[in-house]
C-alpha cells in the first residue's frame, strides 16, 4: 500500500534542471526514483537564454533545480525563463530549488545609493512564477523575509557534521580534546558554536577587518588555538582570501598544529584556487550546492554531496510534511 502511495505521489512529481548543477539535479532525482523531466535549456545566437518546456506539467508538483552559481546572470536568467515557461503551461506548484542563492551577499546599503540586490532578485523569482524556494545556508538567514512566497531554508551543518564526524582527524582529536572549532569572523560564532556543540569541542574567533570587498586584514586569534587541530567553519568560500589569511594566522599568531576548513558553498573564483593550495590548510571540505569546472579542482578540497538532504526535502514538500523532522 505505500509503495503504491509512493508511486502515485511521484506521478506528480516533476524534477528539471537548469544548466547550473545538473550533476547534483540527478542525483536528487535518483534518489526520489524519479528521471528528469526533459527540458531544452541552452542560448540563442545572440546570447539570450533559450528554453523549452519537452513534457506535460498542466496541475502537476514541479520543482526546479538550479544554483545561481558562475556565470550567475545567465543561470539566474535560466532559472527565471524556465519558471516563467512553466507557469504558462500551467503548473500546479513550482518550486526554485536554488543549493546555493546567488546575490545574497547584497543584502543592505553598505553605502549610500548602494543596491539591496539580494532583495530584487527575491522578487524576480516571485514575479516569474515560483509557488515558493529550496535554499541551503543563505548568507543571513532573514533573507527569507526578502522573499513574498514561503522559503525552506535547509542547513549544510549536519551534512558536514555526518561526513566529518567519520574523519580520523575529527575522531582522533576529540578523544584528545586537541579539536577547536574556529570561526573565520564574529559574525559567523553563532554557526561555529552550533557545530562545536555537536563534535563536542570549544570554539576559537579570528578578529579580522576587511578594509575592501575580497580582502581582509587578520588583527588576532581569540582562543587558546596552541597545539590544537583546528577547524575553520564558513558559510562560503569565494576568493578563499579570508580563509586562507585565518589560517596562517592559526598556525603562526595561534601556533596552531593543523588547520582544515569546511564550509557549504565553494564559489571559488578569481584566484581562490592557487590561494588554497598555497596555504596551510590541509584540507578543505565543501558540499556540492555549486557544480565545480574542471579548472577549479584542487587535491586539497573534498566534495561531499547534499543530494539526500534535498531529495528528502522535496519530498517532505511534495507530500506537505513539515521539513524539521530532517534535522
Amino acid at each position: 500500500m505505500e509503495r503504491d502511495m509512493d508511486t502515485k505521489q511521484n506521478s506528480l512529481m516533476m524534477l528539471f534542471a537548469g544548466n547550473a548543477c545538473k550533476k547534483l539535479a540527478g542525483e536528487i532525482a535518483s534518489k526520489l526514483g524519479l528521471e528528469l523531466s526533459k527540458a531544452d535549456v541552452g542560448t540563442f545566437s545572440d546570447g539570450e537564454c533559450s528554453v523549452s518546456i519537452c513534457d506535460s506539467v498542466r496541475g502537476r508538483d514541479v520543482f526546479v533545480v538550479q544554483s545561481t552559481s558562475e556565470p550567475v546572470n545567465n543561470n539566474l536568467m535560466e532559472m527565471l525563463i524556465m519558471i516563467d515557461a512553466l507557469k504558462r503551461a500551467s503548473a500546479g506548484r513550482i518550486t526554485a530549488v536554488m543549493p546555493y542563492f546567488g546575490y545574497a551577499r547584497q543584502d543592505r546599503k553598505a553605502k549610500s545609493r548602494d543596491p539591496i540586490t539580494a532583495k530584487l532578485v527575491a522578487d524576480l523569482i516571485s514575479a516569474a512564477g515560483a509557488s515558493r524556494v529550496l535554499t541551503m545556508d543563505l548568507h543571513a538567514a532573514q533573507l527569507q523575509g526578502f522573499f513574498n512566497i514561503p522559503v525552506d531554508h535547509l542547513f549544510g551543518q549536519g551534512v558536514l557534521y555526518d561526513y566529518l564526524k567519520n574523519q580520523t582527524f575529527v575522531k582522533e582529536n576529540s578523544k584528545k580534546n586537541d579539536l577547536i572549532v574556529v570561526s573565520p569572523d564574529v559574525g559567523s560564532v553563532a554557526r561555529a558554536r552550533q557545530f562545536a556543540t555537536r563534535i563536542n569541542a570549544p570554539i576559537a574567533i579570528v578578529d579580522k577587518r576587511r578594509p575592501q570587498a575580497n580582502k581582509s586584514e587578520v588583527m588576532n586569534i581569540i582562543g587558546d588555538t596552541a597545539g590544537k587541530v583546528c577547524l575553520i567553519l564558513d558559510d562560503m568560500v569565494d576568493t578563499a582570501g579570508t580563509l586562507c589569511n585565518g589560517a596562517e594566522a592559526i598556525m603562526k599568531l595561534g601556533k596552531a598544529k593543523e588547520v582544515y576548513a569546511c564550509c557549504t558553498h565553494g564559489v571559488l573564483s578569481g584566484p581562490a584556487i592557487e590561494r588554497i593550495d598555497n596555504s596551510p590548510i590541509k584540507k578543505l571540505f565543501i558540499l556540492d550546492t555549486i557544480e565545480q569546472p574542471s579548472h577549479r579542482k584542487s587535491p586539497k578540497i573534498q566534495e561531499i554531496s547534499v543530494a539526500k538532504l534535498f531529495a528528502d526535502s522535496i519530498k517532505n514538500v511534495h507530500c506537505d510534511l513539515p521539513l524539521s523532522d530532517l534535522y
